[in-house]
């Protein structure tokens, strides 16, 4: 050993292996010496049990009082707990690197969905944008222009899985908003590690969102109970699927909660389904009457262990989209997602005067926050005790008119009742929603005979215009029998008119 200056440092010499030279005086420090005659200054020094190596530089750039003095730098740092070699490597980590790790450590204990989504704005948006930027040099105006470019659509595509797969990546505002609260959660890791002082994602200013609240009035209740009755009634739809959808809203349930219902989960005794596991955790939900009689009046597929079992073996009913939007056309309602059907379940409770907890309860919110986007609906406790105060103080000033109870007419539209009777109770299940579909119907071939025409009048009337009132589930015509009776009774054209009737339309067209 010798301190290391120029003249040592060049006549050093490598033969078969490289040649290592420490400094006397600065222990750590240090000359590499390459069989090919490159030198490169570096310190070695001891972390825990583990012996690392950190390069200074090549002598030429370096002198060795140059790299003396960084090397005193360095090894100052070690001797206070530091390790530079670490250093060094996290201060090159990039965002996909950041990304990476959080998709392993960040969301170790989240949920699949969660997972499978975080991973989703990573892939596809994080990762082409700002994927090779330094975690260190991110700045809050790159993560502003990335926002904009996907809600732009510029990192949408297709691409081609297999002879009848396609992955379609869309862009837009909400994919943005998401993507940026994904990048700011892993940027966390980052701040948390002293990589950054701050977290360049948190203020970024997002997109307004839309907040989607579509409750279902009454009017719509019965004509989806109208429609599922129907669908059920002539087999367009898979009963279980229809089944599915009255315990949506019978129960307030999110989707993936009724589908992958299992039986051993439902507890008959304490009228509740005790779910394992939630968007919010384990929960209990707690069934009404009407929810507990369709689960009763749905068949076992012996070795299923799902309430509504698929067609596979062992499956559950899985496409309820499909379903969904051909039962909601039929049933004339606009803009409602499946999802909504959660929401009309907790407006209904809302606008009966339960309090926000007691609806949060039911529908397993974690927070109180989420509960109160029905607070605007309920209001009625303090809309009736207005009107029992004002009608008080009116009745002293005497200033209400007289009333004729007989004549006087309901200020409010009540929802028909979901409430089984006691004769339908004897009676065994009845899996309802309201009076409605209780309706009898029928197909075009019965409508016809039970009308004396043909399947080609009634065809025929659809086409003019005129005939019975109908419906179309599906493909499916059907009509009910309340309207055929109708049609019937009142006298309306005679199919022996409708030959007539149809030469005339030629004759006008």
């Amino acid at each position: 050993m010798a301190r290391l200056t120029k003249r040592v440092v060049e006549a050093a010499s490598a033969s078969g292996k490289d040649a290592f030279l420490w400094d006397d005086e600065i222990s750590g420090f240090g000359v590499r010496v390459f069989t090919s005659g490159k030198r490169s200054y570096l310190i070695q020094y001891r972390v825990g049990e583990r012996t690392r190596r950190k390069t200074i530089g090549s002598h030429g750039v370096w002198t060795a009082e140059t790299a003396r003095t960084e090397a005193k730098i360095l090894l100052g740092k070690v001797a206070h707990g530091e390790d530079p070699v670490d250093d060094e490597l996290r201060a090159s980590l990039t965002v996909a690197d950041i990304c990476d790790r959080y998709l392993t450590e960040g969301l170790a204990t989240a949920k699949e969905g969660s997972i499978k989504q975080a991973k989703a704005n990573i892939e596809n948006h994080i990762k082409p944008l700002l994927g090779k930027t330094l975690v260190t040099r991110l700045t809050r105006s790159e993560v502003q222009a990335m926002m904009r470019d996907i809600a732009a659509g510029k990192t949408a595509k297709v691409e081609k899985l297999g002879p009848r797969s396609v992955s379609r990546v869309r862009g837009g505002k909400g994919t943005a908003n998401r993507a940026v609260n994904t990048l700011s959660a892993a940027l966390t890791l980052a701040v948390d590690d002293g990589l950054r002082p701050e977290n360049p994602a948190m203020k970024v200013k997002k997109y307004p969102g839309k907040k989607l609240e579509r409750f279902l009035s009454p009017e719509e209740l019965v004509r989806l109970g109208g429609v599922l009755t129907a669908a059920e009634a002539i087999g367009v739809e898979n009963p279980y699927a229809i089944a599915a959808v009255r315990l949506l809203i019978l129960t307030g349930c999110r989707k993936n909660e009724i589908l992958k219902l299992k039986r051993e989960w439902i507890d008959t005794y304490h009228r509740c389904l005790r779910l394992p596991d939630s968007k919010t955790g384990a929960k209990v939900v707690h069934l009404g009457e009407p929810a507990l009689r369709l689960v009763a009046s749905l068949a076992q597929v012996e070795g299923n262990p799902h309430l509504l079992p698929g067609r596979g073996e062992g499956t559950h009913v899985t496409n309820l989209d499909k379903v969904w939007r051909r039962l909601s056309k039929s049933a004339e309602l606009e803009n409602v997602r499946i999802h909504d059907l959660r929401h009309s379940f907790a407006s209904m409770g809302a606008n009966n005067g339960d309090s926000l907890p007691v609806i949060g309860a039911l529908l397993g919110h974690r927070s109180t926050k989420t509960t109160q986007r029905y607070a605007h609906l309920a209001d009625y406790p303090v809309r009736s005790a207005a009107d029992r105060i004002a009608t008080r103080i009116a009745d002293y000033l005497d200033i209400l008119p007289d009333i004729d109870a007989d004549a006087a007419e309901p200020a409010e539209v009540g929802i028909l009742s979901i409430a089984p009777t006691a004769d339908e109770l004897e009676s065994g299940p009845d899996p309802v929603l309201g009076k409605a579909i209780r309706t009898k119907w029928l197909d075009a071939r019965a409508a016809a005979a039970f009308l004396g025409n043909t399947v080609g009048t009634l065809q025929t009337y659809r086409w003019m215009g005129t005939g019975p009132e109908f419906t179309k589930i599906g493909r499916r015509v059907v009509y009910s029998r309340d309207s055929l009776i109708l049609w019937r009774d009142a006298g309306s054209v005679e199919t022996t008119k409708v030959p007539d009737l149809r030469r005339q339309f030629f004759a006008d067209h």
